[in-house]
């Protein structure tokens, strides 16, 4: 790895055949918050999970935001580049196809940016109470890439409107986009983890 790399956790596939796992955690995560959840949406996945390089009063996170769902979008442009890169690298190094990113919050909005402006680097998306990530985001060609939106009911971080502008910008830009609405708030539920376990079968069955 280079000195672009990321602090991170890397686990081997236990099923050749199933998709690899890009598992990005929320605001003060770091590379084991979403070990347990990539086990439980995947269990034969490859899992591929870094640490945030930004800091926000030393918790890390994978952009700069200016206040809560205000996004630096320089940084988010420049983060999502740079997290391609490792995840190009990280693939060479450990013999890995395209992952699936999974992210929640944080993660899930640097997954969006890099789905928008990186293309090629993933195979699909598990998008966890995520917001749209850039204001005037490129015109990417997502070719029919799964994703899955999980939103929650009473999120008091993330406005319904705003999510449903993030599924209908991928669906414009060409993905296939599931988007459910929760009746939960921020936090992750037993309904995310049975959404996204069944979505991410239904999708390996569409590839086989």
């Amino acid at each position: 790895m280079t000195e672009n790399s990321f602090i991170h956790r890397f686990e081997p596939a236990r099923d050749a055949g199933s998709a690899p796992l890009l598992l990005l955690h929320g605001t003060g995560g770091d590379e084991n918050d979403l070990i347990g959840l990539g086990r439980m949406i995947s269990p034969g996945s490859a899992l591929l999970s870094p640490r945030g390089r930004v800091l926000e009063h030393g918790m890390p996170r994978f952009f700069r935001r200016l206040a809560e769902g205000v996004f630096d979008e320089d940084d988010v442009r420049r983060r999502a580049l740079e997290l391609g890169d490792f995840v190009s690298e990280a693939r060479q190094r450990y013999g890995i196809a395209a992952p699936v990113a999974v992210g929640f919050s944080n993660g899930a909005n640097i997954a969006a940016a890099l789905l928008l402006l990186k293309p090629d680097v993933l195979a699909g998306a598990i998008l966890l109470r995520a917001m749209v990530p850039l204001s005037d985001p490129p015109a990417a060609k997502l070719g029919g890439k799964p994703v899955l939106l999980l939103s929650g009911q009473a999120d008091p971080i993330v406005p319904a409107s705003n999510s449903a502008r993030l599924a209908a910008l991928l669906s414009q830009a060409g993905a296939s986009v599931t988007h459910k609405v929760l009746p939960a708030g921020h936090q992750l539920s037993q309904a995310d983890v049975t959404l996204a376990r069944d979505w991410i079968g239904n999708v390996a069955a569409e590839a086989a």
